[in-house]
């Protein structure tokens, strides 16, 4: 292992001295490539310590869509050289997909170790992604390797996986198990209270406005467009925007909300990249945005997002 620094490796505020360790092997085919990304410091000290010292947890990272839940951990990894498996679950994923099957090869049947084998045997970082997606008596299987000891395989002639000592588990979701009251979450599944209560917790929400203007200059530099002082009020408006829509469609605090869609921080890049990409077309902000996201929003809802971007960007709106 080597040490790095934390405050340079991750850009937050934190003593010099203040160092983590970090693989040697930097050239792993299953280390998550590095993006430009902003990362928050509670974020990065939290995560940090679990990964350094589980003591017997997983982690869950819970947030609305969109937040950067798995693009944290990612990059994370990324800058530490930690190994990822991945995966996105859904309603008919099973225990059994996660540890392994028999495959045909070569004529013969022979068994692949699936995700949870591999990173359990070799010390990876497994992500469950949409972990509400799944069924909760199939998550059961996961709770004996949560708390450290060995998985066995029956189909596999009883083949016995020893628990790694760089071996984690990290889920997300939106629903942190509780399941969906606002109905938006299609296919969100409450999770069962024993497996729940083996998980430490995570809210990654929205980003502040100063982050969000730091990940959308970065983005910006990425794409080679200047940032001048046009394109400075133009983000500093595309930020208004999203967040008054989040507060349209998080509701009051019954939970109701006006709209049905939301402009999550990878909805509000994707902004940012048509509207950068069809610049010189005219009307290149309410164009872009259909595009991006109000496409998706009933005809009504389409209309009440586009009425609170003319009203923020005024007479910029519809720009030549």
């Amino acid at each position: 292992m080597n040490k790095i620094s934390v405050a340079s490796t991750f850009g937050i505020d934190a003593p010099q001295a203040f160092t983590v360790d970090a693989f040697v092997d930097d050239q792993h085919p299953l280390i998550p490539p590095k993006t430009d990304y902003v990362f928050r410091k509670d974020h990065v000290r939290d995560l940090l310590a679990f990964l350094s010292k589980p003591y017997g947890d997983a982690y869950y990272l819970t947030g609305p869509t969109g937040s950067g839940k798995s693009s944290l951990v990612c990059q994370m990894a990324a800058r530490l050289n930690y190994p990822v498996q991945q995966i996105t679950c859904h309603g008919r994923l099973d225990f059994n997909d996660l540890v392994g099957q028999f495959m045909m090869s070569n004529g013969s049947m022979t068994f692949v170790h699936g995700p949870l084998s591999v990173a359990l045997r070799d010390g990876h970082i497994l992500i469950l992604n949409e972990i509400d997606l799944m069924d909760p008596s199939e998550l059961a299987g996961l709770n004996d390797i949560i708390e450290g000891n060995s998985l066995t395989i029956p189909q596999n002639n009883r083949e016995v996986i020893k628990h790694h000592a760089h071996f984690r588990l990290i889920v997300t979701g939106n629903s942190a198990g509780q399941g969906d009251a606002s109905g938006l979450y299609s296919g969100v599944m409450q999770q069962n209270l024993a497996f729940m209560d083996r998980f430490r917790m995570m809210v990654v929400d929205y980003p502040e406005p100063s982050v969000e203007k730091a990940i959308l200059n970065q983005r910006l530099e990425a794409l080679g467009v200047p940032l001048d002082s046009i394109m400075d009020v133009v983000i500093d408006n595309m930020i208004k925007v999203a967040n008054e829509i989040r507060q349209l469609f998080m509701g009051s605090v019954d939970g109701v909300g006006a709209l049905t869609v939301t402009m999550s921080t990878r909805t509000l890049i994707r902004w940012l990249n048509i509207m950068v990409n069809f610049r010189r077309a005219k009307n290149v902000l309410p164009y872009s945005l259909e595009r991006a996201l109000s496409f998706r929003a009933e005809p009504a809802q389409r209309e009440a997002i586009h009425r609170i971007a003319k009203d923020i960007f005024g007479h910029d709106w519809e720009m030549a």
